[in-house]
């Protein structure tokens, strides 16, 4: 089961953070716009009629993501979706009358046939080669949650420089199935954060872990700050952004629910003063600006100090080209992260570029 793992234990899994990135979310988004462009053309599809309410639409979930992973590279086959609560006239032109409903369609063709097989990702992967006559192999989908067991659960867990969210699940849950794909997203969002993990444990094998920690139903999701490894309940929803507002809240981290850094990361509040008097001092008075700048910097600690760095050479810059070197710098980070570049440097231009918003 695929869990979630927030900073940390990312050390090992961080070089995969790109692949993890690209193979999320590889099932297609149908639609009644696109619906006709997208299947019956130049390729077959199998496609999924769902409702995003619907408990067992929620446990095919994974299995037709990994689905949707191997044939990625297959020109031949579209794997796609449909949301009949927000697309019906598409949902009710193939006659969907339950969900999840799964259909293929031949090449160049709208007449489907209805999928009636088992709800695995092996299943599906085999349907499809026998029906598109590809031969492609079920892909391995890298998991960016920290697998917890009674060996390294104090390690990992207890380790008072980390934040830790657990999960703590059994293989036979239908609700944890059902969460899986969503915490997968959490820990993938996370991937970057040096002191976040997300993580899971199978409590149902682990027993003697469930039951330290008072482990009566599944999943149980349990939060151990650095500063709190006694745990605390999480009692928050179970959506992406819930779990995302909750990490970014208690770990004081700035992302979105596809691992971006938001606009508000490297912000350093206690500076903001200070930059505004440095922006607004004329020639004379810019380098004493600067200075109570720096004294500020120098009282910064933990990631805030590194920010401070920034803000300083960004006033430093600003003395040296003038005072249109922080809104001409912006718009060139915009340039290049309009572009297809690796996560790490999409942060390191994301925190320049909100830092130096200051300065503009």
């Amino acid at each position: 089961m695929a869990a979630s793992r927030i900073c940390l234990g990312l050390a090992i899994l961080g070089l995969y953070v790109i692949s993890l990135s690209a193979s999320a979310d590889e099932v297609v988004v149908l639609t009644d716009q696109n619906f006709d462009k997208e299947v019956g053309q130049d390729r077959a599809a199998l496609v999924e009629f769902y409702a995003p309410w619907c408990g067992h639409c929620k446990k095919l979930a994974p299995e037709f993501e990994k689905l949707a992973t191997s044939f990625k590279k297959a020109k031949s086959v579209l794997i796609g979706k449909v949301d009949c609560d927000d697309h019906k006239e598409t949902c009710n032109k193939f006659g969907v009358s339950g969900y999840p409903t799964i259909k293929w369609f031949p090449k160049g063709s709208l007449e489907p046939k209805s999928y009636e097989g088992a709800r695995t990702a092996e299943a599906l992967v085999e349907f499809v080669n026998s029906e598109g006559g590809t031969n492609v192999k079920i892909a391995a989908v890298p998991s960016s949650v920290v697998v917890l067991n009674s060996d390294n659960f104090d390690e990992i867990v207890l380790d008072t420089t980390k934040d830790v969210l657990v999960e703590f699940y059994a293989s036979w849950c239908g609700h944890c199935k059902s969460l899986a794909p969503i915490y997968e997203k959490v820990a993938a969002a996370f991937n970057l954060e040096k002191d976040v993990v997300v993580a899971n444990i199978d409590a149902d094998i682990h027993k003697d872990i469930g039951e330290k920690y008072g482990v009566s139903g599944y999943p149980t999701l349990k939060f151990f700050p650095k500063g709190n490894k006694a745990g605390e309940e999480y009692e928050g929803g179970r959506d992406l952004d819930d779990f995302v507002n909750f990490i970014n809240e208690k770990c004081g981290t700035s992302r979105d629910g596809k691992g971006q850094l938001t606009s508000k990361a490297g912000v350093v509040a206690a500076l903001e003063t200070l930059v505004k008097e440095f922006v607004s001092a004329g020639d004379v008075e810019k380098k004493a600006a600067y200075n109570r700048l720096q004294e500020e910097v120098a009282k910064l600690e933990g990631p805030s100090s590194r920010y401070g760095e920034i803000y300083l050479k960004s006033a430093q810059k600003c003395m040296d080209k003038g005072a249109d070197y922080a809104k001409n710098e912006i718009q060139r980070l915009d340039r290049i992260l309009a572009k297809s570049i690796n996560a790490v440097k999409a942060d390191q231009f994301t925190l320049k570029k909100n830092i130096l918003s200051a300065f503009a």
